[in-house]
């Protein structure tokens, strides 16, 4: 009888504990550099997430390094009490096929929601003679073995962008990876590679200023911003199904208590809502997500669903990073 009422005590106490939390600092793992686009994101986000949560200290850890993978392990091998969590994209989805030998399972994460998506375009240098989709289409085909499809690194969006582009045309092309998107954009800017699929965060400008072409965006519905607006899914011009976006979202370690697991989904989704949270996403060229996927079961499944999906167009291709 002692037992069950030291046991049942202790039951209590955690619970009253965690209904406390957050109670200390909470740190946002961001597995790539300052000042990139996930850092930014992330940093928005802390910033909306922090309000629900009674104003708590969240504090953002950048931890770079192969393709996103190392922050993941970092993660996957912390503490499971609610006070480490990583915001990461669509490197979760793709890092099993393109990361042989990883330390940690992508689906034993603790899923908390979707935060955003961020469309991608196709591009042309300005000398390119097609003015249109279907031109660009006509003039692959023409040119197929010759033609040179820029990206900013293994893993990066514009590689896997190309690779589903290409394996959905059928068509062969030289891949050419550069150090990051800056080079990458400067030579099709200058006419040294044809074309290149980045997301928006990128190309808005430059499409802005005429420097590039711009041939077709790759969410399932033309966007709605103006200079985007007239711009054809590929999914409309015959790429059914095409469907490529750069998506965030929040995950915890596996085993972490499930009160707050609920306060962070529940925060979550508060923030999503906050008007200068959607603002500054807005102004990256980013859409909130505010779907079913802003909770853990639907979240788990999109991601499933994306590893399902570029796991053999990555194994296809066989472009490995280790």
């Amino acid at each position: 009888m002692k037992k069950l009422v030291i046991a049942a005590a202790a039951a209590l106490a955690a619970t009253a504990a965690l209904a406390e939390y957050p109670e200390k600092p909470i740190t946002i793992v961001v597995p790539f550099a300052a000042g990139g686009p996930t850092d930014k994101v992330a940093r928005d986000f802390a910033e909306a997430l922090r309000k629900p949560l009674n104003n708590a200290v969240i504090v953002i850890e950048n931890v770079g390094g192969a393709g996103g993978t190392l922050g993941h392990t970092k993660v996957a091998k912390a503490a499971p009490d609610g006070y480490t969590i990583l915001l990461a994209h669509i490197a979760m989805a793709t890092s099993p096929a393109l990361y042989r030998n990883l330390q940690y399972k992508t689906e034993e994460f603790e899923y908390l929601g979707m935060i955003n998506e961020v469309p991608m375009t196709v591009i042309g240098r300005p000398t390119l003679p097609a003015n249109t989709y279907p031109e660009l289409v006509k003039w692959l085909q023409a040119n197929a073995g010759k033609v040179n499809l820029a990206n900013a690194g293994l893993g990066a969006a514009s590689h896997l962008c190309g690779l589903l582009f290409q394996s959905t045309l059928k068509l062969d092309m030289t891949t050419v990876p550069y150090k990051g998107t800056g080079p990458a954009m400067t030579d099709l800017i200058g006419g040294q590679v044809d074309i290149m699929c980045d997301q928006t965060t990128n190309t808005s400008p430059q499409i802005e200023g005429g420097k590039v072409k711009a041939y077709a965006v790759t969410t399932p519905q033309r966007l709605t911003t103006p200079l985007l607006a007239k711009l054809p899914t590929l999914d409309e011009s015959g790429m059914k199904g095409f469907n490529v976006s750069i998506w965030h979202g929040l995950y915890a370690p596996k085993g972490t208590p499930k009160a707050a697991l609920d306060k962070l989904n529940a925060a979550l989704k508060v923030a999503l809502k906050d008007a200068e949270f959607v603002k500054r996403q807005e102004g990256l060229g980013a859409v909130v997500v505010n779907d079913g996927r802003v909770n853990p079961a639907e979240h788990k499944k999109w991601v499933m669903s994306e590893i399902d999906k570029w796991g053999p167009v990555i194994k296809a291709a066989g472009q490995y990073a280790d």
